[in-house]
């Protein structure tokens, strides 16, 4: 049954938001202290917002409580929120103060009520009537306090008209196409709030410094740029800054052809706001982290949850969790939250020695589903369903739910990687490295980006192009926050080509000591193929990994460390391609041995102190 929004408490307390107070006894809107004024209709508007902080009220329910359930048109709440809107300083485009929840209603988002539990490892409820502060001897706020609690959720990005340095008429109107498609861009990262392009053009127009046009618009982040032409070249720079330090902190300059002025507006926008969305994540995420804890609210620790996220470690997936249920919890229509929580869910299965439990991939699946659910519009809600859709196994919705997310943001990297990666499971080797390639290209530096190499490098395995398949898993190997499975796929690239895989194979049981060709099949149950499958699991087995029985120091009371060169294999030919017949070496375990091992030494330190050496048992 749905809980009936909050009528009674509001009409004797006066309830702080922001630097706002609405005082319900003598119907006043204050800000700072001073009056707003206001329709009585939407001063009640208001009032039933602020009595529900933090939680969506419907449209059902305004309309039952502002006009007493009077038939009424659609025009008539949009004015009244609009004019609320208006009371608060806030618009329809940045949403800073009233968020619209689309298709459902209407929320006073929680400014200046932070949770009081401290952000950890346990999951603490939040504190009874959290969202709403009643006022009392609590002394005065400062500037700054006014400034962090009047800062939205999420950060407003105003992009400022490129400046085209040539000031001829040409380099003019492409300028002007290229902010509005950049505009466009930008907004579909939906965890962004841009400013509008006629407000933008407005403010530029004005002629004040781009710190304080920031200020006017209450933006986190300034973006500029400009545009030179020398013949058919057209040079395109692009520069972000926080709004409040002016501190850059990303730029890029792009240089191009102008064959076809609206493919170089689609690939130059594309690229940047994929690129300035990633680095712009990272920042948010930074300031999450020096944040104190008991001012965290659910976009701070949706942020923190984020980080641990891209660490890719057993213990970093687990904080995840936590952080993303603390997010949920205080914010429940945070859709990315829902969407990075179910995704975090099945890569435990997949990476971190999660058990395979199906009651595990029906909860993923239905937290993926409120995610889209919370928001349709948001593409990262759209890729964390076709990811987990995958891992259960559901190919052709996996890859529906993914090709959704790009119509939505054509220009989301991880989208892209994600086709890739199912289109490979099914075969579709050429469709599948387009897709890496513009993952690749789009977002270069993304904390995701050791998997767009290390999925291409299985997809190319799975072809038999092994050179490629190692190129591109040496590639991955390389990113710091790369996952042991990058290894695996290059040493068993490696193990087809013949080539020395040593020091690879050493550093996956390094990584992983659990890993057997036995553990890689178990942990790799998503993919249907059996011939990908078995292609993968024979490159391991000539790379001399394990089938499953113990390896030096796997012992209960050993510490491994290995040392020196690990395993030389050596192939009578090359090996051959999923569905192509079984290579040479595919039954070195039954009897029919192909390769030759040089030794592996090892040092074992037992827990007495003692030192030996130990040599590779198959």
């Amino acid at each position: 049954m749905r809980r009936p929004p909050t009528t009674t408490a509001a009409s004797e307390e006066t309830i702080r938001f922001g630097a706002f107070e609405l005082d319900a006894a003598r119907f006043e809107l204050r800000r700072d202290g001073q009056r707003v004024a206001v329709e009585p209709r939407t001063f009640d508007l208001l009032k039933l917002l602020a009595a529900n902080i933090g939680r969506t009220v419907t449209r059902d329910d305004i309309f039952a409580e502002i006009w007493k359930g009077r038939i009424v048109s659609d025009a008539a709440l949009s004015s009244q929120v609009r004019a609320a809107r208006q009371a608060l300083g806030d618009d329809g485009t940045a949403q800073r103060m009233i968020a619209t929840v689309h298709r459902r209603g209407f929320r006073l988002r929680k400014q200046a009520s932070r949770p009081a539990a401290e952000v950890g490892d346990g999951a603490a409820s939040p504190p009874p009537g959290e969202g709403r502060v009643v006022t009392a001897a609590t002394g005065g706020t400062t500037q700054a306090s006014r400034d962090d609690a009047a800062r939205a959720i999420q950060p407003t990005l105003l992009v400022l008209p490129l400046a085209n340095i040539d000031g001829d008429g040409r380099g003019t109107i492409i300028a002007q196409g290229l902010t509005e498609d950049l505009i466009t861009a930008l907004s579909r990262n939906r965890w962004l709030r841009v400013v509008s392009p006629g407000t933008a053009r407005a403010m530029d127009r004005s002629e004040r410094p781009a710190p304080e046009l920031g200020r006017a618009v209450a933006a986190d982040y300034l973006v500029t740029g400009s545009l030179r032409r020398s013949g058919d070249r057209v040079r395109i720079s692009a520069q972000a800054a926080d709004a409040r330090t002016g501190r850059c902190i990303w730029t890029e300059t792009f240089t191009r052809d102008m064959t076809d002025i609206f493919a170089l507006q689609d690939e130059i926008s594309g690229l940047v706001a994929e690129r300035l969305a990633t680095e712009l994540g990272v920042t948010e995420q930074k300031k999450a982290a020096r944040m104190p804890r008991r001012n965290l609210g659910a976009w701070e620790i949706f942020q923190l949850g984020t980080a641990e996220f891209h660490r890719f470690t057993t213990e970093s997936n687990r904080r995840c969790r936590t952080l993303m249920r603390q997010a949920i919890r205080h914010d429940p229509d945070l859709a990315g939250a829902h969407a990075r929580l179910a995704y975090a869910i099945v890569l435990e299965m997949v990476y971190f020695g999660g058990p395979r439990d199906p009651r595990r991939l029906d909860e993923a699946l239905g937290i993926a589903e409120e995610g889209v659910a919370r928001d349709d519009h948001d593409a990262s809600t759209l890729f964390a369903l076709g990811r987990v859709r995958l891992v259960r196994r559901e190919y052709d919705l996996a890859i529906a739910a993914l090709k959704e997310a790009l119509r939505l943001n054509p220009s989301l990297a991880v989208a892209h990687c994600g086709l890739g990666d199912s289109l490979a499971y099914e075969g579709r080797i050429a469709p599948a490295i387009r897709s890496f390639r513009s993952a690749i290209d789009l977002s270069p530096q993304d904390p995701f980006r050791w998997a767009f190499m290390s999925y291409r490098s299985l997809a190319h395995l799975f072809a038999g192009d092994h050179a490629a398949a190692a190129h591109w898993a040496r590639r991955a190997v390389q990113v710091p926050n790369a996952h042991y499975s990058a290894t695996a796929n290059l040493v068993a690239a490696l193990g087809h080509m013949g080539e020395d895989c040593g020091g690879a194979a050493a550093t996956l049981l390094h990584s992983e000591p659990r890993f057997t060709r036995r553990f890689a099949r178990e942990r790799m149950f998503y993919i249907r193929r059996s011939d990908q499958l078995d292609h993968f699991l024979d490159g391991l087995e000539r790379a001399g990994i394990s089938g499953g029985g113990d390896r030096c120091g796997s012992g209960a009371n050993h510490r491994l460390r290995s040392v020196g060169t690990a395993v030389r294999p050596r192939h009578a030919g090359p090996a051959s391609p999923p569905g192509r017949g079984r290579g040479p070496g595919r039954d070195a375990a039954r009897g029919n041995p192909t390769m030759t091992f040089a030794p592996l030494s090892c040092l074992i330190i037992d827990g007495r102190g003692g030192i030996g050496v130990a040599f590779p048992k198959d």
